[in-house]
């Protein structure tokens, strides 16, 4: 406690910092991947009622948590594929993020990272299937994606996504490698390191699968942009 400002709710599992929308405008978030489905519906629905005027997200939920959510809190909006849920009034978004990514096998990390972007203010345009293999595709989604504030660009295998996309845009991209392809590809390991080692200028990596890293950061950059 600061005065009389509460900074901290002790469920006994978790101590939710909820001073953390104060100090830097966006809610803590609820990561459900070590939580049972009964701690996940505890904390989000106690971070929604200490933020009444912002959305709340949980991530990489269990099944037994987003059914659990979808019976327990009314309202939550819960995604199967990206394994969140959100509660809370949706915030007017401010700047466009295109969330970019290779192939349909990268969409759980899309719709996770457009779900924390949409939580985090800004608004996500997601474009899928448009991996190098099939080029055309991505050049016939050029001029949209270029026309957005920032993009994410998600692929696994060899990785060349972001690195393609550099070349063809000059927003800021973060490249988020996903542990998705054939053979031995050590977890994502290849599509990191392939990333990381980007010839084109203006990209960013975070880890493997990392959707909910990505969206934050495209949001508030989006955000500013958009101000």
């Amino acid at each position: 406690m600061t005065g009389q400002y509460k900074t901290e709710i002790d469920l006994g599992f978790a101590r939710l910092d909820v001073d953390r929308a104060r100090r830097t405008g966006d809610p803590e978030v609820v990561f459900g991947g070590v939580k049972t489905a009964e701690q996940v519906v505890a904390a989000l629905r106690a971070l929604a009622e200490a933020h009444p005027d912002l959305p709340v997200l949980a991530t990489r939920l269990s099944g037994e948590a987003m059914a659990l959510c979808r019976q327990e809190l009314p309202g939550a909006e819960v995604d199967d594929v990206g394994r969140t849920a959100v509660l809370g009034v949706p915030r007017a978004a401010r700047g466009r993020v295109a969330v970019v990514c290779a192939g349909t096998a990268d969409l759980p990390v899309v719709r996770e990272c457009a779900a924390t972007i949409a939580v985090f203010g800004s608004r996500p345009e997601v474009i899928a299937d448009v991996g190098v293999a099939g080029i055309h595709r991505l050049l016939a989604q050029r001029d949209r994606i270029a026309e957005c504030d920032v993009a994410v660009a998600v692929a696994g295998m060899e990785a060349a996504l972001p690195s393609v996309l550099g070349g063809l845009i000059g927003s800021p991209i973060i490249a988020v490698p996903t542990s998705v392809g054939y053979g031995w590809h050590m977890d994502g390991l290849t599509a990191w390191l392939a990333m990381l080692n980007s010839c084109a200028p203006g990209v960013l990596t975070v880890n493997v699968d990392n959707g909910f890293g990505a969206g934050v950061a495209a949001a508030r950059i989006a955000r500013g942009m958009g101000e």
